[in-house]
């Protein structure tokens, strides 16, 4: 466990200093050049018709990002999924399951304790599993970080931005966070400005100026992450004031660790330590017992709190037990949600059963 989080993150970001880090982002920079070219020649074959796209025979709606990792994608999935599903059609998931032990990942048992009945199938091959979706009578596939999986043709691509930190300093892979060149933006039909809570009202606006620009013809909206409740490893909800007044040490596996910070101190917490691990870590009981020790450090009183997303990995054998808070989160538009609502309605169009009247793939 690192105080600073991800190795990688730190190096690509400047924050480890010296002569060998220095010499590294230096090969990272250079892996970078080629890995942006390959990126626009695959977007460029796809825009010309060159690359095959395979249409599903039901809609398909896309939520993805320009960069990697902790832009919220999961809480998006869950509220366009259950938009769905609240309309009555048969939704499936569909997600690339990365960093998934057995059956599951984190962002698909997390899913399947908020959307319960919702099917989620996690594959390196999209396509076979939006097969296999189809199989289930799936009226509607929602494809998690889909913006890059180009194979499937989507009626909706839906691109989330994290405001906090939009491009992430605008390098491109390995040297930097980009996955493609930002101005791929175009192709999206929805963009969502996620975390708008945690920028000032000129950052907001220059944030939206920058996308009408690059993506005129886009919807775009406002969101932030709600706290909602705090959950208990023992499946207990509390409400968010519960641990008012109480100091906590909080931790989290995140893409974005510092989005979760924020959202506690914005909370009133009395944050008094707080560490990261990797993006999609998976825990050990040795990373618990360290994490209870570290908590005893702050006294008694000292709760200890994660995301959902973590502590849905976790089990109440393990040795934090029921000391063990959790912030359930959802979220929140502050503008722009109607016509999501709209769009999202419009790629299903008059398809109201598409399953009686198209079957199988075809390629375009």
């Amino acid at each position: 466990m690192s105080e600073s989080g991800d190795y990688y993150r730190a190096l690509v970001r400047g924050e480890l200093r010296g002569f060998w880090p220095s010499v590294e982002r230096g090969m990272l920079w250079a892996a970078s050049q080629p890995y942006g070219w390959m990126s626009g020649l695959r977007n460029r074959l796809y825009d010309r018709g060159w690359k095959r796209r395979y249409q599903a025979g039901v809609p398909v709606v896309s939520v993805g990002n320009l960069t990697l990792g902790g832009t919220g994608k999961t809480p998006c999935v869950e509220y366009v999924a259950g938009f769905y599903a609240n309309l009555d059609r048969r939704v499936v998931i569909l997600s690339r399951g990365y960093a998934r032990r057995g059956n599951a990942n984190d962002e698909a048992c997390l899913l399947a304790a908020n959307l319960p009945g919702v099917p989620h199938l996690q594959g390196r091959d999209r396509i076979a599993l939006a097969r296999q979706a189809i199989g289930m009578r799936a009226e509607v596939l929602v494809l998690d970080d889909g913006f890059q999986h180009r194979r499937l043709a989507r009626d909706l691509d839906i691109v989330l931005i994290d405001a906090s930190e939009p491009w992430q300093d605008e390098r491109m892979f390995p040297r930097g966070f980009l996955r493609e060149f930002r101005e791929e933006l175009g192709r999206a039909h929805v963009v969502v400005l996620t975390r708008t809570d945690q920028v000032d009202q000129s950052e907001r606006g220059r944030l939206r100026e920058v996308v009408a620009r690059i993506a005129p013809n886009t919807v775009l909206v406002l969101a932030r992450h709600r706290p909602l409740c705090w959950l208990k490893v023992d499946g207990s909800r509390h409400d968010l004031q519960s641990l008012a007044h109480r100091p906590v040490a909080a931790f989290c596996g995140l893409g974005h660790p510092d989005g979760f910070r924020r959202t506690l101190i914005d909370l009133g917490m009395r944050l008094c330590a707080f560490r990261s691990f990797p993006d999609h870590h998976a825990y050990t009981a040795g990373d618990m017992e360290d994490l209870a020790a570290w908590k005893q450090q702050w006294g008694p009183e000292c709760v200890l709190v994660t995301t959902q997303k973590d502590l849905v990995k976790m089990r109440p054998g393990h040795s934090v037990g029921r000391d063990l808070w959790a912030l359930r989160i959802a979220f929140d538009f502050q503008a722009g949600q109607d016509a999501l609502d709209r769009k999202l309605k419009e790629a299903i169009g008059e398809r109201t059963h598409p399953n009686a009247r198209r079957h199988g793939f075809c390629a375009v």
